[in-house]
């Protein structure tokens, strides 16, 4: 049986170097290569959800790849496809960078320039070590092999746009329909989920930032179970500790998360920082809540170029959802859509804080009334998002639904 192997790189010379000699390797199918970090993960998670064997048996990652660094990106292929082996390739082959590649989760390493033996040896030893993992996984582990848990970002286009009050229901609905859900205030500064749900708290997400390996048991110690059921991963209460959140913290929290959770929604406020910026990039679904105001839709503008100047996420790869809309206003969702260039959540959010303001100053916005017309409109919202269990929906499903609505990070 042929071995599928994928090279990963974003320098054409040396990727195009690496699938000639990965080429001539016996009963070796080399696959189209992947020239980022983005592409890669999403190639794999499309194979995956088609079934484990469609998954190629060993991925290349070469050292010049981007915009997540090599190491990083080995970490997260190793958590959320455990039957891939990966290689990475690098000039650099002294025990240090070694052991960090294992800690991160490869199989091999193979240093430039490129050798045919040592390239050969290598390949064939990860290519029997995946097919091993497999043949564990078809005589029933519960291994997550697949894309994992479905992840959303909800991002204001200002402060006091909603999009807290958006994100908290959003996980509420899909808490709610049977799906093990985890709620993330990554507004880090500034983060208000503890007193929308009136929280005292020892833990946050900061207290997971210097960790490098996020066990099960490390998570649960941080993360706060709500009488709902949602498992909470609150902000910081000194608004200072923050900066321990790096980019790559963040994506190895959220990376730890989507592999427990069917549903993982981040708030990630309205200011943008690197850890923002990071889950922002590897989410599912990106949400860019606006108010029908100039402000607010100015700002919404502002933050999508920001986004597709920084590569981070490009316009039509974006869902806007209208808040606080009411038929009269002169900004309607379509103008809102054609000034942002995004796509465009169908359901709209109705203006009605009379129904909101018991329940937010009593910090108990998981008991706003089901009758509530802006409870009722988020929880659609959730819906069109594929966030909630139909009813006839498996138990064991996992990740969510895919709906029609709503963008999503494409799977090519």
């Amino acid at each position: 049986m042929p071995t599928r192997i994928l090279p990963a790189g974003s320098d054409p010379d040396a990727v195009r170097s690496l699938t000639t000699l990965l080429s001539q390797l016996p009963d070796a199918e080399p696959q189209p290569p992947v020239t980022d970090s983005t592409q890669l993960v999403d190639t794999l998670a499309r194979l995956a959800a088609e079934s484990v064997e469609e998954l190629p048996e060993v991925v290349v990652v070469h050292e010049r790849i981007g915009p997540v660094p090599a190491l990083e990106l080995i970490r997260e292929v190793a958590l959320r496809f455990p039957a891939v082996g990966v290689i990475l390739v690098t000039t650099d082959a002294s025990p240090g960078l070694f052991a960090a590649a294992m800690d991160s989760g490869a199989r091999g390493l193979v240093a430039l320039p490129l050798s045919y033996e040592e390239l050969a040896h290598r390949v064939q030893a990860v290519a029997q070590w995946s097919t091993g993992v497999r043949r564990h996984l078809g005589h029933g582990a519960e291994v997550l092999a697949g894309a994992g848990g479905t992840v959303v970002t909800v991002s204001g286009a200002k402060g006091g746009v909603g999009a807290t009050l958006a994100a908290v229901q959003l996980a509420l609905a899909a808490q709610a329909s049977g799906r093990p859900t985890a709620l993330v205030d990554l507004d880090l500064q500034t983060g208000d989920i503890a007193s929308y749900l009136d929280i005292q708290f020892r833990r946050s997400v900061a207290d997971l930032a210097a960790i490098t390996d996020i066990s099960p048991r490390v998570l649960a110690d941080a993360v706060f179970r709500h009488d709902t059921g949602l498992a909470l991963l609150l902000a910081p209460g000194e608004g200072e500790r923050g900066e321990e959140v790096t980019d790559r913290a963040a994506r190895q929290i959220v990376g730890a998360l989507r592999s427990r959770y069917e549903v993982v929604v981040v708030d990630c406020g309205a200011q943008l920082s690197g850890a923002g910026a990071a889950v922002v990039e590897m989410a599912d679904t990106a949400l860019l809540v606006t108010t029908p105001d100039v402000i607010a839709v100015r700002g919404a503008k502002r933050t999508v170029r920001m986004w597709d100047r920084l590569q981070i996420r490009k316009a039509e790869e974006t869902t806007v959802v209208v808040n606080r809309h009411t038929r009269g206003a002169e900004i309607q969702p379509a103008l809102v859509q054609r000034i942002t260039g995004t796509a465009l959540a169908r359901t709209a959010v109705p203006a009605n804080f009379r129904e909101l303001q018991a329940v937010v100053d009593a910090g108990r916005l998981h008991e706003l009334d089901a009758k509530s017309t802006v409870k009722q409109a988020l929880w659609a919202l959730a819906g069109e998002l594929g966030l909630v269990r139909a009813p006839d929906e498996g138990a064991s499903h996992r990740g969510g639904g895919r709906g029609p609505v709503g963008f999503r990070r494409r799977k090519e």
